[in-house]
């Protein structure tokens, strides 16, 4: 990862064959499924294996909501309830 470049939030990539192929870092992946986000439900494209860093890595969330997040879930969020969660929400939204 590029100095100065924060991790995504939960830093939690599925591995390639639950993706359902490869993934190759820098090559544009537009045939892949959509993400679901696990808090909301609602659908988005995580960027962290991205050339470019993910939305998310321009969030802080306060370490216990980290935590907690990673304690209960596996893989990434949309960008909305990292956001919610960033301005204090609740982890059921």
């Amino acid at each position: 990862m590029p100095l100065g470049v924060k991790p995504p939030i939960l830093g939690v990539r599925l591995p390639a064959a639950a993706l359902g192929g490869p993934y190759i870092r820098g090559m544009e992946d537009t045939e892949r499924e959509p993400d679901a986000c696990p808090r909301c439900g609602g659908t988005f494209r995580c960027g962290a294996n991205d050339a470019a860093p993910c939305a998310c890595t321009g969030l802080t969330l306060p370490p216990a909501t980290l935590a907690a997040l990673q304690a209960r879930w596996r893989g990434c969020l949309c960008l909305r309830c990292l956001q919610a969660l960033a301005a204090g929400a609740p982890l059921r939204g």
